[in-house]
């Protein structure tokens, strides 16, 4: 995938809150998210630790490849990444802040260039920025008939 393609991922319902999660590149095992009792099973990661996961993947993948830009040769790395959900004005649950640590395989001291590969690497990251600037999310809700009962309807005239 180029980066200018369209990225879809489908989620079908298993059963409650449960929601198998398909993604539109071949080879790639599909996912089971599920929320948190009391209302799903924690049958899998629920979206705030998919988002998280999502923001700590891109940092580190991000990271090793600004080491690798300038000719470096990194060992594994770690990554951890906690936020604790509070309640914003109007009561409802948000994740305000994430706290990403990721840990080297070896010392600063063995790679070049380092200073400048740590002034620059979050900006290869493309999901951290995007949630650092927001990301507009237009909704559309269909009913079985296809019909639109939210978002657009404009495309609907005449019918």
């Amino acid at each position: 995938m180029s980066v200018d393609e369209a990225i879809r991922v489908t989620l079908e319902q298993e059963d409650d809150y449960a929601f198998r999660i398909r993604f539109d590149k071949a080879g790639i095992a599909p996912l089971l998210g599920d929320e948190a009792a009391p209302l799903g099973q924690d049958r899998g990661p629920n979206p705030s630790r998919l988002l998280l996961a999502a923001v700590a993947n891109c940092l580190s993948a991000s990271l090793l490849f600004a080491l690798r830009k300038y000719k470096n040769t990194p060992g594994p790395v770690r990554a951890e990444i906690t936020a604790t959900p509070m309640r914003n004005a109007e009561g409802r649950w948000r994740i305000p802040k994430a706290f990403a640590e990721i840990r080297l395989a070896e010392g600063g001291e063995a790679h070049e260039h380092l200073d400048r590969i740590l002034e620059q690497f979050e900006q290869f990251c493309i999901v951290t920025q995007s949630v650092r600037e927001g990301i507009d999310v237009e909704v559309t809700v269909k009913d079985a008939h296809g019909r639109v009962l939210l978002g657009n309807k404009s495309f609907e005239a005449g019918s």
